[in-house]
């Protein structure tokens, strides 16, 4: 694994992936989350444990063994939940999953058992609640956290991981206005072949296309323009950009959809207020006096 910044880790199989590292305020969110899971986990083992324990023999239960119930019945909570959690949801915990957190490995790929587990037990041991010197061990977790590049803490470091982002903040743009050149020749084509799926291809790429880099943005642009080309009758004048075409495309369409829309919409209101030139007379419900 090898990594490029931050945000940007490449795997073993030399894929560059872009993640957004959580930081302390996600995760102590989802932290506060799943102690509220926990928390309502302990009361109802709790419960089940005294049931339990009432059922039996009076000559089996004793202080002792009340004792021990309580803190095997605390270490299944607070080590087994997030251990067996985001090891059957591939790293994401109740809290993790509100927040839009996802527990990775440093390489980017899917985490497993000895990963969620060992994340769990440092984190019982040192961080929360903290076996050993808890007060001392909170502040250098979350030291750990602060100086981190990507927000890891020391169960992250001692298993491998990291917490990322699966929900991505995207800056979408207005798609570019209809290019005037090229309004005459999109009045008169056939667009009616283009799905509703590939034009929403093109509109997120047209929406997106500042955030990609050379050459990839022109690949899927070339891509996108000869797909839609290929679908759409009489071909454009020659030498039009493909971010143009796409544009143009796009605009004309949404026109002639707004048009369509607006006609249904007036033909609708026509007809059910009974105005003239609908053609279709709207009559009383209530007859009138017979001549």
């Amino acid at each position: 694994m090898t990594v490029l910044g931050e945000g940007r880790v490449v795997n073993a199989e030399a894929v560059a992936l872009d993640v957004r590292p959580a930081r302390l305020g996600s995760r102590a969110l989802a932290l506060a989350v799943d102690i509220g899971v926990q928390a309502v986990l302990v009361l109802f083992l709790l419960l089940l444990t005294s049931l339990t324990l009432r059922a039996l023999p009076p000559s089996l239960v004793d202080e002792a063994l009340f004792d021990t119930s309580l803190r095997l019945v605390i270490v299944i909570v607070l080590l087994g939940y997030p251990a067996v959690v985001e090891t059957v949801t591939n790293g994401r915990s109740l809290g993790k999953a509100v927040v839009g957190l996802r527990v990775i490995r440093e390489d980017g790929g899917p985490i497993r058992a000895r990963h969620a587990f060992t994340r769990a037990l440092v984190g019982f041991a040192v961080e929360w609640p903290g076996l050993l010197l808890p007060l001392v061990t909170w502040v250098v977790s979350l030291g750990t956290m602060l100086g981190s590049s990507r927000g890891r803490r020391l169960g992250d470091l001692a298993a491998g991981t990291m917490v990322v982002h699966v929900r991505r903040p995207y800056s979408w743009q207005p798609v570019p206005p209809m290019p005037p050149a090229l309004a005459g020749w999109i009045s008169v084509a056939d667009l009616s072949a283009i799905d509703d799926r590939l034009a929403l291809a093109a509109r997120q790429y047209l929406s997106r296309a500042y955030l990609l880099r050379e050459p990839q943005r022109s690949r899927l642009s070339r891509e996108l323009a000869t797909e839609v080309a290929d679908r759409v009758r009489p071909a454009p004048p020659p030498g039009t950009p493909p971010d143009a075409y796409l544009a143009a495309v796009l605009a004309e369409r949404r026109r002639r959809a707004e048009g369509s829309l607006s006609a249904a919409r007036s033909l609708s209101d026509q007809i059910t207020t009974g105005s003239p030139g609908t053609g279709v007379p709207i009559r009383s419900a209530t007859p009138g006096p017979r001549p």
